[in-house]
Protein backbone atom coordinates (compact mmCIF):
# COMPACT_ATOMS: atom_id res chain seq x y z
CA UNK A 1 0.00 0.00 0.00
CA UNK A 2 0.75 3.78 -0.11
CA UNK A 3 0.77 5.12 2.96
CA UNK A 4 -0.18 8.83 4.96
CA UNK A 5 1.03 9.19 8.68
CA UNK A 6 -1.30 11.09 10.24
CA UNK A 7 0.04 12.76 13.25
CA UNK A 8 3.33 12.79 14.69
CA UNK A 9 2.49 13.45 18.41
CA UNK A 10 3.76 10.10 20.21
CA UNK A 11 7.24 7.78 19.47
CA UNK A 12 5.05 5.38 17.58
CA UNK A 13 5.30 7.10 14.10
CA UNK A 14 9.25 6.83 14.39
CA UNK A 15 9.24 2.97 15.00
CA UNK A 16 6.26 1.81 12.97
CA UNK A 17 7.76 2.75 9.64
CA UNK A 18 10.57 1.05 9.55
CA UNK A 19 8.45 -1.89 10.20
CA UNK A 20 5.71 -1.00 7.49
CA UNK A 21 8.93 -0.43 4.85
CA UNK A 22 10.02 -3.87 5.83
CA UNK A 23 6.69 -5.56 5.41
CA UNK A 24 6.65 -4.24 1.60
CA UNK A 25 4.79 -0.88 1.93
CA UNK A 26 5.58 2.93 0.84
CA UNK A 27 5.09 5.83 2.76
CA UNK A 28 4.58 7.93 0.98
CA UNK A 29 3.92 11.36 3.22
CA UNK A 30 2.25 12.59 6.17
CA UNK A 31 0.51 15.61 7.72
CA UNK A 32 0.60 17.06 11.51
CA UNK A 33 -2.01 18.30 13.01
CA UNK A 34 0.40 20.57 15.60
CA UNK A 35 -1.39 18.90 18.84
CA UNK A 36 2.22 18.57 20.71
CA UNK A 37 5.09 19.43 17.66
CA UNK A 38 5.90 22.74 17.42
CA UNK A 39 5.96 24.29 13.41
CA UNK A 40 8.30 22.94 11.41
CA UNK A 41 8.63 19.93 13.71
CA UNK A 42 6.78 18.30 10.16
CA UNK A 43 9.63 18.77 8.06
CA UNK A 44 12.67 17.61 10.29
CA UNK A 45 10.91 14.56 10.67
CA UNK A 46 10.16 13.70 7.09
CA UNK A 47 13.67 14.31 6.04
CA UNK A 48 14.94 12.60 8.97
CA UNK A 49 13.05 9.41 8.36
CA UNK A 50 13.40 9.90 4.58
CA UNK A 51 9.35 10.42 3.74
CA UNK A 52 9.24 12.07 0.55
CA UNK A 53 6.25 14.65 1.58
CA UNK A 54 4.78 16.93 4.00
CA UNK A 55 1.07 17.76 2.71
CA UNK A 56 -0.51 20.66 3.27
CA UNK A 57 -4.05 19.42 4.75
CA UNK A 58 -5.58 15.77 4.97
CA UNK A 59 -7.91 16.68 1.49
CA UNK A 60 -4.17 16.89 -0.36
CA UNK A 61 -3.32 13.56 0.85
CA UNK A 62 -6.31 11.17 0.48
CA UNK A 63 -6.01 11.00 -3.28
CA UNK A 64 -2.01 9.52 -2.93
CA UNK A 65 -2.76 7.26 -0.45
CA UNK A 66 -3.99 3.37 -0.23
CA UNK A 67 -4.62 3.93 3.69
CA UNK A 68 -4.07 6.47 6.24
CA UNK A 69 -2.24 5.34 9.89
CA UNK A 70 -4.21 8.16 12.73
CA UNK A 71 -1.36 8.79 15.41
CA UNK A 72 -2.90 11.83 16.97
CA UNK A 73 -2.71 11.62 20.97
CA UNK A 74 -6.07 13.69 21.34
CA UNK A 75 -7.89 10.98 20.37
CA UNK A 76 -11.25 13.02 20.32
CA UNK A 77 -10.15 14.10 16.75
CA UNK A 78 -10.02 10.59 14.88
CA UNK A 79 -13.06 10.48 13.80
CA UNK A 80 -12.95 13.82 11.75
CA UNK A 81 -9.48 12.56 10.66
CA UNK A 82 -10.65 9.65 9.40
CA UNK A 83 -13.31 10.27 7.73
CA UNK A 84 -12.29 11.74 3.93
CA UNK A 85 -10.04 9.09 3.61
CA UNK A 86 -13.12 6.72 4.35
CA UNK A 87 -15.68 8.73 2.23
CA UNK A 88 -12.96 8.50 -0.51
CA UNK A 89 -12.76 4.28 -0.31
CA UNK A 90 -9.59 4.30 1.55
CA UNK A 91 -8.54 2.12 4.82
CA UNK A 92 -7.78 3.63 7.82
CA UNK A 93 -5.43 2.50 11.00
CA UNK A 94 -5.89 4.16 13.95
CA UNK A 95 -3.23 4.14 16.88
CA UNK A 96 -4.84 3.34 20.57
CA UNK A 97 -7.26 5.09 21.95
CA UNK A 98 -9.76 4.07 19.20
CA UNK A 99 -11.81 6.71 20.78
CA UNK A 100 -12.62 8.11 24.41
CA UNK A 101 -16.64 8.64 24.24
CA UNK A 102 -19.58 6.29 23.21
CA UNK A 103 -20.23 8.50 20.31
CA UNK A 104 -17.15 8.12 18.00
CA UNK A 105 -17.09 4.23 19.02
CA UNK A 106 -20.34 3.78 17.60
CA UNK A 107 -19.68 6.00 14.43
CA UNK A 108 -16.54 3.79 13.79
CA UNK A 109 -18.79 0.55 14.20
CA UNK A 110 -21.54 1.82 11.47
CA UNK A 111 -18.60 2.47 9.59
CA UNK A 112 -17.66 -1.00 9.53
CA UNK A 113 -20.80 -1.88 8.80
CA UNK A 114 -20.91 -0.14 5.86
CA UNK A 115 -18.07 -2.09 4.26
CA UNK A 116 -15.02 0.50 5.08
CA UNK A 117 -11.84 -0.83 6.53
CA UNK A 118 -10.64 0.17 10.09
CA UNK A 119 -8.24 -1.61 12.00
CA UNK A 120 -5.94 -0.43 15.01
CA UNK A 121 -6.81 -0.66 18.57
CA UNK A 122 -4.06 -1.46 21.09
CA UNK A 123 -0.73 -3.73 20.10
CA UNK A 124 -1.41 -5.43 23.40
CA UNK A 125 -4.64 -7.13 22.22
CA UNK A 126 -2.09 -9.02 19.30
CA UNK A 127 1.22 -9.38 21.48
CA UNK A 128 3.20 -12.59 20.88
CA UNK A 129 2.94 -13.89 24.67
CA UNK A 130 -1.02 -14.09 24.53
CA UNK A 131 -1.09 -15.30 20.48
CA UNK A 132 1.24 -18.44 22.20
CA UNK A 133 -0.33 -19.40 24.58
CA UNK A 134 -3.89 -19.17 22.78
CA UNK A 135 -2.45 -21.21 20.07
CA UNK A 136 -1.88 -23.99 22.68
CA UNK A 137 -4.24 -27.26 22.84
CA UNK A 138 -7.28 -26.20 24.54
CA UNK A 139 -7.08 -29.61 26.16
CA UNK A 140 -4.12 -28.92 27.57
CA UNK A 141 -4.24 -25.40 28.73
CA UNK A 142 -7.78 -25.19 29.53
CA UNK A 143 -10.34 -22.11 28.40
CA UNK A 144 -9.38 -18.57 30.70
CA UNK A 145 -12.21 -17.72 33.68
CA UNK A 146 -10.00 -15.05 35.52
CA UNK A 147 -6.83 -13.06 33.98
CA UNK A 148 -5.38 -10.04 35.64
CA UNK A 149 -3.73 -7.54 33.05
CA UNK A 150 -2.04 -4.25 34.39
CA UNK A 151 0.63 -1.68 33.58
CA UNK A 152 1.31 1.85 34.89
CA UNK A 153 1.09 5.99 33.40
CA UNK A 154 -2.61 6.73 32.92
CA UNK A 155 -5.87 5.41 33.37
CA UNK A 156 -6.59 5.83 29.44
CA UNK A 157 -3.92 6.70 26.92
CA UNK A 158 -1.76 4.13 28.80
CA UNK A 159 -4.41 2.44 30.54
CA UNK A 160 -6.46 1.24 27.45
CA UNK A 161 -3.12 -1.39 26.92
CA UNK A 162 -4.46 -3.07 30.10
CA UNK A 163 -7.99 -3.66 28.67
CA UNK A 164 -6.67 -4.60 25.52
CA UNK A 165 -4.37 -7.36 26.49
CA UNK A 166 -7.30 -8.39 28.58
CA UNK A 167 -9.51 -9.24 25.63
CA UNK A 168 -7.00 -10.27 23.79
CA UNK A 169 -6.86 -13.28 25.83
CA UNK A 170 -10.11 -13.32 27.09
CA UNK A 171 -12.16 -12.85 23.87
CA UNK A 172 -15.24 -11.02 23.34
CA UNK A 173 -18.60 -10.68 25.13
CA UNK A 174 -17.57 -8.00 28.36
CA UNK A 175 -21.17 -6.69 29.67
CA UNK A 176 -20.04 -4.83 32.89
CA UNK A 177 -17.16 -2.95 34.76
CA UNK A 178 -16.85 -2.15 38.26
CA UNK A 179 -14.07 -0.03 40.10
CA UNK A 180 -12.67 -1.42 43.09
CA UNK A 181 -11.11 1.11 44.42
CA UNK A 182 -8.00 3.33 44.14
CA UNK A 183 -4.66 2.58 46.60
CA UNK A 184 -1.61 3.10 44.61
CA UNK A 185 -3.25 2.68 41.19
CA UNK A 186 -6.78 1.66 40.20
CA UNK A 187 -8.12 -1.59 40.77
CA UNK A 188 -11.24 -3.04 38.14
CA UNK A 189 -13.47 -6.00 37.72
CA UNK A 190 -14.63 -6.45 34.36
CA UNK A 191 -17.10 -9.37 33.96
CA UNK A 192 -17.94 -11.19 30.93
CA UNK A 193 -21.56 -12.22 30.00
CA UNK A 194 -20.66 -16.12 30.81
CA UNK A 195 -19.27 -14.95 34.18
CA UNK A 196 -15.57 -14.91 33.24
CA UNK A 197 -13.89 -12.06 34.98
CA UNK A 198 -10.92 -9.92 34.45
CA UNK A 199 -8.67 -7.82 36.73
CA UNK A 200 -7.15 -4.27 35.79
CA UNK A 201 -4.36 -2.90 38.07
CA UNK A 202 -3.71 0.73 36.02
CA UNK A 203 -2.98 4.49 36.37
CA UNK A 204 0.07 6.70 37.48
CA UNK A 205 2.20 5.51 40.09
CA UNK A 206 6.08 5.76 41.25
CA UNK A 207 7.57 4.16 38.52
CA UNK A 208 7.00 2.58 35.35
CA UNK A 209 5.64 -0.89 34.94
CA UNK A 210 6.02 -3.52 31.91
CA UNK A 211 2.66 -5.02 30.26
CA UNK A 212 1.74 -8.26 32.18
CA UNK A 213 -0.98 -10.94 32.65
CA UNK A 214 -1.76 -13.86 34.93
CA UNK A 215 -3.71 -16.50 33.35
CA UNK A 216 -6.06 -18.85 35.18
CA UNK A 217 -7.82 -21.58 33.69
CA UNK A 218 -9.69 -24.58 34.68
CA UNK A 219 -6.48 -26.75 34.02
CA UNK A 220 -3.30 -24.19 34.25
CA UNK A 221 -1.93 -21.14 35.15
CA UNK A 222 0.24 -19.02 33.48
CA UNK A 223 2.07 -15.55 33.78
CA UNK A 224 4.04 -13.13 31.18
CA UNK A 225 5.76 -9.77 31.38
CA UNK A 226 5.14 -8.56 27.18
CA UNK A 227 8.35 -8.28 25.11
CA UNK A 228 7.78 -4.52 24.18
CA UNK A 229 10.54 -4.89 21.12
CA UNK A 230 8.10 -7.02 19.27
CA UNK A 231 5.06 -5.74 20.07
CA UNK A 232 4.68 -3.03 17.33
CA UNK A 233 5.17 -5.61 14.73
CA UNK A 234 2.84 -8.49 16.34
CA UNK A 235 0.34 -5.06 15.78
CA UNK A 236 1.11 -4.42 12.09
CA UNK A 237 1.41 -7.79 10.91
CA UNK A 238 -1.82 -8.47 11.83
CA UNK A 239 -3.68 -5.29 10.74
CA UNK A 240 -2.17 -4.69 7.49
CA UNK A 241 -2.56 -7.59 5.14
CA UNK A 242 -6.67 -7.13 6.06
CA UNK A 243 -6.32 -2.89 5.28
CA UNK A 244 -4.44 -4.09 2.09
CA UNK A 245 -7.29 -6.09 0.99
CA UNK A 246 -5.20 -9.41 0.85
CA UNK A 247 -7.67 -10.79 3.27
CA UNK A 248 -11.22 -9.74 3.68
CA UNK A 249 -11.28 -10.96 6.78
CA UNK A 250 -10.72 -8.15 9.71
CA UNK A 251 -7.83 -9.05 12.47
CA UNK A 252 -10.71 -8.45 14.88
CA UNK A 253 -14.59 -7.34 13.64
CA UNK A 254 -15.18 -3.48 15.09
CA UNK A 255 -17.96 -4.38 17.88
CA UNK A 256 -15.39 -6.54 19.08
CA UNK A 257 -12.03 -4.21 18.79
CA UNK A 258 -13.87 -1.28 20.74
CA UNK A 259 -14.70 -3.55 23.79
CA UNK A 260 -11.56 -2.41 25.51
CA UNK A 261 -12.52 1.64 24.47
CA UNK A 262 -16.15 0.61 26.01
CA UNK A 263 -15.19 -1.39 29.36
CA UNK A 264 -12.52 2.06 29.83
CA UNK A 265 -15.74 4.32 29.86
CA UNK A 266 -17.79 2.28 32.08
CA UNK A 267 -15.41 1.96 34.71
CA UNK A 268 -14.87 5.84 34.99
CA UNK A 269 -18.32 5.91 35.19
CA UNK A 270 -17.98 3.27 38.53
CA UNK A 271 -15.70 5.04 39.87
CA UNK A 272 -17.23 8.64 39.53
CA UNK A 273 -20.54 7.11 40.95
CA UNK A 274 -19.59 5.09 44.14
CA UNK A 275 -17.67 2.16 42.75
CA UNK A 276 -20.87 0.52 41.32
CA UNK A 277 -21.04 -1.75 38.96
CA UNK A 278 -21.62 -0.42 35.42
CA UNK A 279 -23.25 -2.41 32.27
CA UNK A 280 -22.29 -1.29 28.80
CA UNK A 281 -25.79 -1.24 28.30
CA UNK A 282 -25.58 1.39 30.60
CA UNK A 283 -23.26 4.13 28.55
CA UNK A 284 -24.77 7.15 26.87
CA UNK A 285 -23.70 9.43 24.47
CA UNK A 286 -24.58 12.40 26.33
CA UNK A 287 -22.15 10.81 29.07
CA UNK A 288 -18.99 12.95 28.95
CA UNK A 289 -16.02 10.37 28.01
CA UNK A 290 -12.16 10.78 28.14
CA UNK A 291 -11.14 14.31 27.80
CA UNK A 292 -8.72 13.87 24.48
CA UNK A 293 -7.83 17.74 24.13
CA UNK A 294 -6.73 17.97 28.02
CA UNK A 295 -4.37 14.56 27.81
CA UNK A 296 -2.79 16.41 24.62
CA UNK A 297 -1.89 19.55 26.17
CA UNK A 298 -0.73 17.12 29.03
CA UNK A 299 1.60 15.38 26.69
CA UNK A 300 2.87 18.49 24.76
CA UNK A 301 3.41 20.38 28.10
CA UNK A 302 5.50 16.73 29.12
CA UNK A 303 7.43 16.81 25.95
CA UNK A 304 7.87 20.90 25.59
CA UNK A 305 7.81 22.45 29.09
CA UNK A 306 6.89 26.12 29.39
CA UNK A 307 10.42 28.29 29.41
Amino acid sequence: MKIGIVDLDTSHPESWIPIERAMGHEVVGLWDGGSVHPRGYAEKFAATNSVPRVFSSLREMVPEVDCAIIHGCDWDTHVEKARPFLEAGKAVLIDKPIAGNLRDLRRFVEWGKQGKRIAGGSGLRYCAEARAWLAKNVAERGRPHTVLSGCAVDEFNYGIHAYALLSGIMGPGIVSARHLGKGVQRRIQVNWADGRMGLIVIGAQGAWLPFYASIVSEKSSHQFVVDTSILYRGLLESVLPYLAKQTDTPPVPLHELIEPELAALAARQSWLNGDRMVSLDELSENLPGYDGPAFAAEYKKAKYPPQ
